[in-house]
């Protein structure tokens, strides 16, 4: 399946004002089914507002947001149904157990609830998680959260995922499995929305990149096509190019020149 032209995202010419400052400025894009974007941009950007809009959780912008077809502003929250969303940083229901809540963002989904108890009991084992599963999140380090959160995200099936920064706290292994997980998502022709500040994920992952700086897409292509507008390899390196910062040499010397100063003998 993968990448088909059937179009599952668009945005024309969104803007968004917060507190008299101009957050994001007519944003355009298309995005087609089973296409892993890399969203990109420093903080500040307007990439978390972005998403926030996409899944309704944000309403008094300017421009059209369509998803599935559907204009997200004619007030029919079922497009909501086939997304999925793990976010930065998830306020998770400490007090409540990792299969309590698994159980109840499933039914916020509309899932029954015995199909949604024995998917989560499976996809938490296969997480490794199988032995935690009726312990309270409260007790669960940064990764084992992220974990339950992947979950809570997948666990409806949806057709459209949105990542915000997804493998944070996660060890390596974790972090290829997830990988290995959104490439499969992928191919079977599920789309995904995925951003993050670890530029060498995104350029594994991604077959399309877009960069977002001040609020405007400043590229949009390949990792081959960004490669060929900027005279750098890496995609931090292109990123860095791109968004005017060059100065992490200099920080870093003036950094570590400090680091080294010896106290001065009286």
């Amino acid at each position: 399946m993968g990448t088909t032209n059937e179009k599952i995202l668009s945005l024309r010419n969104v803007t968004m004002d917060y507190g008299g400052k101009r957050v994001l400025n007519g944003v355009n894009l298309e995005v087609s089914k089973g296409q892993i974007i890399g969203y990109i941009g420093p903080n500040g950007a307007g990439k978390s507002t972005t998403v926030k809009i996409m899944l309704g959780l944000i309403d008094n912008y300017r421009g059209e947001v369509e998803i599935f077809g559907q204009d997200i502003a004619s007030g029919d929250p079922s497009y909501k149904r086939k997304i999925g969303y793990v976010p930065e940083n998830a306020e998770a229901y400490d007090n409540l157990t990792a299969s309590e809540y698994l159980i109840f963002t499933a039914e916020l989904y509309g899932m029954n609830r015995a199909h949604a108890e024995d998917k989560a009991t499976k996809l938490m084992k296969e997480f490794e998680l199988g032995d935690v599963i009726h312990t309270r999140l409260s007790s669960f380090s940064k990764g084992m959260k992220q974990k339950v959160l992947i979950i809570s995200s997948l666990l409806h099936d949806p057709d459209l995922l949105f990542l915000d920064e997804p493998l944070s706290g996660l060890d390596a292994n974790s972090m290829m499995v997830i990988q290995e997980i959104l490439l499969q998502l992928a191919a079977q022709g599920k789309t995904i929305f995925y951003s993050s500040h670890i530029m060498d994920l995104v350029e594994k992952i991604s077959n399309r990149i877009v960069l977002l700086v001040k609020g405007e897409i400043v590229a949009d292509g390949s990792f081959k096509e960004l490669q060929e507008m900027s005279e750098e390899g890496t995609l931090a390196e292109i990123f860095n190019q791109l968004t005017g910062f060059t100065e992490h040499k200099n920080r870093a010397e003036k950094f570590v020149s400090i680091v080294q100063e010896e106290q001065a003998h009286a």
